[in-house]
């Protein structure tokens, strides 16, 4: 029993010293260190990004896509919903003045006798202001403008009174009001597409930064010694998704 207890303390103070040499060896060779490495992660090789002038691209030829190429097709689909709303008013109102304009065609053939074979726009309005030819003539000789008198047997039309060039009147500006309601609803598309691409931007770089943050994988590296116990080297995994 007593040999049993001399080796066990034998065995101790052995140990300690060989210890006590390490731990003077040790400061006798390094500074205290106490430092970490910074994660080395993926971000920078990384794939599946998106390209925000592909979301420019695609707002611009059909509003809502860029949201969608975005990965976010929650607010892009309003884009899309208002540009078929747009397309289907463009429509109508167009319809609507091509209809007006054969109609006040039709009415100026009939009841102030024009030929409408060739007449522009212009014609037209004009008729509208006059009763006749010769009135429109006569006003225009009076101003001195001779190079803007028509002739007659080409650009004839009579009234034959007020009545049927108001009943006209009312029909042209009707049309012609459609026609300029076209281009609140072609300004209306355009806007569209515009807010659509800025969207589809912040969309694309929201999911950008979230796939730099989210998206990592990364090592530690970490060593500490002080004067007191012996120094620690540790290595830590982290990933994220």
């Amino acid at each position: 029993m007593k040999k049993l207890n001399l080796l066990i303390s034998f065995i101790l103070i052995f140990t300690a010293s060989l210890s006590a040499q390490s731990n003077l060896k040790l400061k006798s060779e390094l500074q205290p260190i106490d430092y970490k490495t910074t994660s080395l992660d993926n971000n920078t090789l990384q794939s599946g990004k998106k390209i925000p002038g592909l979301a420019i691209l695609y707002s611009l030829l059909l509003p809502g896509m860029g949201e969608l190429y975005a990965g976010n097709y929650s607010s892009g689909k309003y884009f899309t919903i208002a540009e078929g709303v747009l397309w289907g008013t463009y429509v109508g109102i167009n319809s609507y003045a091509s209809w007006k304009k054969d109609t006040y065609i039709s009415f100026a053939s009939d009841k102030g006798g024009v030929n409408t074979s060739g007449k522009d726009d212009n014609y037209y309005a004009t008729i509208s202001e006059y009763i006749n030819i010769d009135d429109y003539n006569n006003d225009k000789a009076l101003n001195r403008e001779f190079d803007q008198m028509l002739d007659k047997s080409t650009y004839y039309w009579n009234w034959g009174g007020q009545q049927y060039r108001r009943e006209y009147r009312n029909m042209w500006v009707s049309s012609e009001q459609s026609y300029n309601n076209l281009r609140f609803v072609v300004g209306a598309l355009i806007a569209n597409r515009i807010i659509s691409a800025i969207n589809a931007v912040r969309l694309v770089s929201a999911y950008n930064k979230n796939l730099n943050t989210e998206n990592t994988v990364g090592i530690v590296f970490d060593y500490k010694q002080n004067q007191t116990i012996p120094g620690s080297f540790n290595i830590n995994f982290f990933k994220s998704f």
